[in-house]
């Protein structure tokens, strides 16, 4: 078995072998939600991939030490220095306090983290917790020279820094272009350029979460909770943080910035970003209005949609693209993501029942090291699963009588669908209980018997209308010479 890994570093713009620092121990930091709303489709697909790259590690033999934070204060409209807190503004609309708010989308966003089979983090920190943390760090940048006072707020001197360290390395910004045609703005405000980034907000009066501090009673800036929160829990240097593609600039190449002024080192080791989901080609997301709730998706509620989605579709259909690809949702990716999903669904329950034969007539066992490379392969999901489709056709092969098994490869092929499918890739095979089934079976098997009498007594219209609506509960009927056979 094949244990290597290789992720595409955004750093070195290299796909490089994973090699913990601390084998086997791994420190992995990724950014979580700022919880001002409900959970969207962009939220699911950096939770599924980095829990698919938690779920991998953990099966490789690595302890790892997964960081989500909860953005709970400090996020400005816009993503800039000034204007409303995003969850302040909401508080507000809803008649609310900021906190309540906080603990109302973080909850919704716990329930559809379960429902998408999303194990839960090691630790997940809130910025609210650790104010602290984030006045010590600001203190350590200004101490080495990289930071200002201005009218009670604290601000990252970019150009002051990039004069010793490249601003602008994650990103591949031109940062020297964009000081020079920034300068002018210097004095215009309270800060001395426009690329400046807050570190410390001095709250206006009506501004209601606000902490005291050195220079003014106020509250974060967005980009430092990261820093300050990942060194808390993973040391001076872990090994991976990952986000979203749309958080490199400003928000991770501002961490890069706040690291290195404050410890003298990058504290990432591996920058692995997962790329957008796209409706109609334009990125979804809350600030364009075309974003579209787990929970619209799971009850149908939203006009765009036509149908409801069940979460493991929601999963599937992530999966189904490398993670640093764009996605683009449409309902007909949905479906057919549904019915990928049947396929592999009906081949698991199908393997439960196989019957083992004393000759082999098929080929199992390379599946396995092809699924590994895959998931070597900078966690290559798609490829996968198109591995899993093709022992599932191999199974129903076996059901159908074309080809033989024998017991190991059965059990070889429930080891590569309990190991890929469900740990790995985590896939929930939902299951009624036994009591359940057999209530189930019986009702059908009822109907199947008045279908057969009513074939007999030449009533095709009550036989066809029999199988029609079972079929349109999701009940496949097949007539066969010894009577019928049925699946769901």
């Amino acid at each position: 078995m094949s244990n290597k890994l290789f992720l595409y570093n955004t750093l070195t713009r290299k796909t490089e072998e994973f090699v913990p620092q601390n084998a086997p121990n791994v420190g992995m930091y990724v950014c979580g939600p700022t919880v001002y709303g409900e959970v969207h489709l962009g939220h699911a697909r950096p939770a599924i991939i980095f829990d698919i790259l938690f779920k991998y590690l953990s099966f490789l033999g690595y302890k790892v030490r997964y960081v989500r934070n909860i953005t709970d204060v400090g996020h400005l409209e816009n993503d800039a220095d000034e204007g409303e807190d995003k969850i302040a503004k909401k508080a507000r609309l809803e008649q609310l306090e900021p906190m309540e708010i906080v603990q109302l989308y973080t909850e919704n966003f716990h329930d559809c983290m379960k429902l998408l089979n999303c194990k839960s983090p090691s630790i997940e920190p809130r910025a609210s917790g650790h104010i602290i943390e984030q006045l010590e760090f600001i203190k350590k940048i200004m101490a080495n020279g990289f930071a200002y006072e201005s009218q009670g707020s604290i601000y990252f001197d970019v150009e002051a820094y990039h004069k010793k360290h490249n601003y602008g390395k994650l990103s591949g910004r031109i940062i020297d272009d964009l000081l020079n045609n920034t300068r002018d703005l210097a004095g215009q405000d309270e800060k001395r350029a426009s690329l400046d980034f807050a570190l410390w907000k001095k709250a206006k009066p009506e501004h209601i979460m606000r902490w005291p501090s050195p220079w003014s009673d106020g509250f974060p800036g967005w980009h430092l909770e990261c820093s300050a929160m990942g060194v808390k829990y993973l040391g001076e240097t872990f090994d991976i943080h990952g986000g979203g593609m749309d958080l490199m600039f400003p928000h991770h190449e501002c961490e890069i910035a706040q690291s290195v002024a404050a410890l003298g080192k990058d504290s990432v080791r591996y920058w692995v970003h997962n790329n957008m989901i796209t409706i109609n080609g334009q990125k979804m997301g809350k600030s364009l209005g075309n974003f579209i709730t787990l929970n619209q998706f799971f009850t149908g509620t939203n006009k765009i949609l036509e149908k409801p989605y069940s979460p493991m579709a929601i999963r599937f259909f992530i999966l189904q693209a490398q993670y640093r690809s764009t996605l683009d949702f449409s309902n007909d990716a949905l479906q057919a993501s549904e019915k990928g999903l049947e396929r592999l669904t009906s081949a698991y329950n199908t393997l439960q029942k196989l019957q083992a034969s004393s000759i082999s007539t098929v080929s199992v066992k390379e599946y396995r090291q092809k699924c590994f490379d895959a998931m070597g392969d900078d966690l290559n999901s798609p490829i996968v699963l198109a591995h899993l489709f093709d022992a599932a056709k191999v199974i129903n092969s076996v059901k159908a009588g074309t080809e033989t098994a024998t017991q190991e490869d059965i059990d070889e092929l429930k080891w590569l669908f309990d190991t890929f499918l469900i740990e790995i890739l985590g896939i929930k095979i939902e299951q009624n209980n036994a009591s359940n089934e057999g209530i189930l079976s019986g009702m059908v098997n009822l109907l199947m018997k008045m279908r057969v009498e009513a074939k007999q007594k030449k009533d095709f219209t009550t036989s066809d209308r029999i199988r029609d609506e079972l079929q349109a509960l999701g009940v496949k009927v097949k007539d066969t010479k010894d009577g019928f056979e049925w699946e769901i």
